[in-house]
């Protein structure tokens, strides 16, 4: 069995690598996109002689053919070349949350070493494609960097009320009834007068489709149809609380849906089992499905919220990131990912305002 070995760069410039990244993969990726390997040299920059040698090497190293190829017909990448991209991709999408988690321990880690003066706010937070983008322009415009690191909602609030963190990222539908899921799941971790909210971002929420949407799905009582196959989010994660209650809402029961009981550790990692035709639909955000050039069935709009003590709105990178929130040139960039809209961001507050389901009262029963 071959072995997989992780590395990283430190340097002081921004990285033209983000991803892990491996030659071969990029290699395999030209070549299936120019069929050629003499057009995938000039697309990598490297010479015919270096890529040539280099997918036999990998094939002598590996014991397998990568790369098909006759002369006067294009070259293709064989089944077995064709697994590996597929592979990667789907390792990559399952690992997303874990890889920026990752990336931002070590920027936190260098940043306190190079420079004493950098702000730092530890962020535990459920999985979005935004916060990436802010972390980046936090460090590219200030002396701000962000600790980013991805759970579900559930755990992310239980992070910053154990001490774990400054800050936590949680999404939830903002007109539920004080007896749906949502108010059952929040209500206890979250208190008036402790807990601050901050406005991040409106998000869409729906049905991750193949392009096109060939099986015609509009609904969420479609899925309950005997051939289709589902991929679900994992119990905890703000996602799988706001499909629960769109269940509810809608009377369709979760056992009538073929792989409600599969998890995906993200809304990438969901919209990834769809591209590789392994589920033919998916619950998640609208710009996962984009991402990967997959159809979208709207269903809902729900709320990103970035939660703190109140005593940490003082604290003056606090106070640097609730500015950077509020700046046209975030809510510009916030606007050009599929399925968000920039609604108050970095507005706090208040807490029984915005979540009419919050209450002390327990709900009577009946």
């Amino acid at each position: 069995m071959h072995k997989v070995e992780l590395t990283y760069t430190l340097a002081g410039r921004e990285p033209q690598q983000r991803d892990l990244h491996h030659p071969l993969m990029a290699l395999l990726t030209a070549v299936h996109a120019t069929g050629s390997i003499n057009a995938a040299a000039r697309r990598l920059g490297l010479s015919y002689r270096h890529v040539w040698g280099e997918l036999k090497r990998w094939e002598l190293e590996l014991g397998q053919t990568l790369v098909l190829w006759a002369k006067g017909q294009p070259a293709v990448l064989s089944p077995f070349g064709e697994k590996l991209l597929w592979a990667e991709r789907r390792a990559l999408a399952r690992l997303a949350p874990q890889i920026e988690a990752l990336r931002a321990e070590l920027e936190r880690a260098f940043a306190i070493a190079f420079d004493d003066s950098a702000g730092v706010i530890t962020l535990t937070a459920s999985h979005d494609e935004a916060l990436p983008l802010l972390r980046a322009m936090a460090q590219a415009q200030g002396k701000l960097h962000l600790d980013l690191q991805f759970s579900g909602s559930v755990d992310a609030l239980a992070a910053l009320n154990d001490g774990r963190c400054q800050m936590a990222g949680f999404h939830a539908l903002t007109d539920s009834s004080l007896r749906s899921p949502t108010a059952r799941v929040y209500r206890p971790l979250l208190e008036p007068g402790q807990h601050k909210l901050v406005s991040f971002a409106r998000r869409t929420q729906g049905l991750i489709v193949a392009a096109g949407n060939p099986l015609g799905l509009a609904t969420l009582g479609d899925l309950r149809r005997d051939s289709l196959r589902f991929a679900n989010r994992a119990r905890g994660t703000g996602t799988r609380v706001v499909l629960e209650e769109l269940l509810a809402t809608q009377r369709v029961a979760a056992g009538d849906i073929r792989g409600f009981a599969r998890h995906e550790p993200s809304h990438r990692a969901a919209a990834e089992a769809v591209a590789s035709g392994s589920a033919d639909a998916a619950f998640g955000i609208e710009a996962a499905a984009r991402a990967l050039g997959l159809g979208f069935v709207p269903l809902v709009q729900e709320q990103y919220f970035l939660v703190t003590l109140q005593h940490a709105l003082e604290q003056p990178a606090v106070r640097a990131l609730l500015a950077l929130l509020r700046s046209d040139a975030w809510r510009a960039q916030l606007g050009g990912l599929a399925g968000y809209a920039a609604q108050g961001s970095g507005e706090v507050l208040s807490l029984r305002r915005v979540l009419p389901w919050w209450s002390w009262r327990k709900p009577k029963l009946g």
